[in-house]
């Protein structure tokens, strides 16, 4: 068997986007999720999963929603509103916005949280649409700290360690223009087939269905209907198992 990582992030973001990763956990080949745990519709969406079979991740984040720390704490992650300043201003700038120290505090109290709404560790722990030096340092300080399965995250999408023994090299197209998800399923499929069963390939999808909340929010939107359609193909499951694909958990991989 070969082994493949297919997750849905955003878990929380809104009450479509909870739907439509209900709809691929239950009727689909999602089995890794990532919850956003500061989000208004975060309860839905886990108690709309509660029941089914996958691994839950906790995806941080710095860019949407409110913060779980006092906003006068945390002043370079937040506008004059007290909300997380949204995604846009930190690819506007050609410098690190985020205090390191400041990071480190909203990082622990949302994964604080996670434990509390969730009752267990997450099976994976990265962030959410945002790249910075910073964000990276403190979710490892808060991952060494906790003894926390870390996903480092790569701008160019480039093989990263994960645990001791596993390398996984990401397969995410939904922001490039003439998006197919069945072309980057075929690729991500080949890599599976040519590569050592720790040599890990990953599809980030974003299932969901449109909402008001996510087209006020997010700058990805058709994509993430295309998404569940895409992961409920019966096609792919099929394909799945012609080529003797696993669909690996974070959990089982070493």
């Amino acid at each position: 068997m070969h082994n493949l990582i297919i997750r849905a992030d955003d878990l929380g973001y809104s009450k479509g986007v909870n739907y439509g990763i209900y709809e691929s956990v239950k009727n689909g080949v999602i089995n890794n999720v990532g919850v956003m745990v500061n989000m208004a519709d975060t309860l839905h969406g886990l108690s709309l999963l509660k029941g089914l079979d996958f691994d839950l991740g906790m995806h941080t984040v710095i860019c949407a929603g409110s913060p779980l720390t006092d906003p006068a704490l945390i002043p370079s992650l937040v506008t004059a509103d007290g909300k997380f300043k949204p995604s846009k201003a930190y690819r506007e700038t050609d410098h690190d916005l985020v205090n390191l120290n400041e990071v480190v505090l909203e990082i622990e109290a949302q994964y604080r949280y996670f434990l509390k709404i969730v009752g267990h560790k997450p099976a994976y722990f990265e962030a959410h649409a945002v790249y910075s030096d910073n964000l990276l340092k403190g979710l490892a300080i808060v991952a060494k700290r906790h003894d926390l399965p870390l996903l480092p995250f790569d701008l160019n999408l480039d093989p990263v360690k994960f645990k001791k023994k596993t390398t996984i090299t990401t397969f995410m197209d939904s922001m490039k223009k003439h998006y197919d998800p069945y072309r980057t399923f075929t690729k991500a499929v080949e890599f599976a087939r040519t590569h050592a069963e720790d040599d890990v390939p990953m599809m980030v999808f974003h299932p969901g269905y449109l909402d008001q909340s996510i087209l006020q929010q997010s700058s990805l939107t058709t994509p993430r209907m295309q998404e569940v359609d895409f992961l409920c193909d019966p096609w792919i499951k099929q394909k799945i198992e012609d080529n003797q694909i696993h669909l690996v958990r974070y959990s089982e991989l070493n």
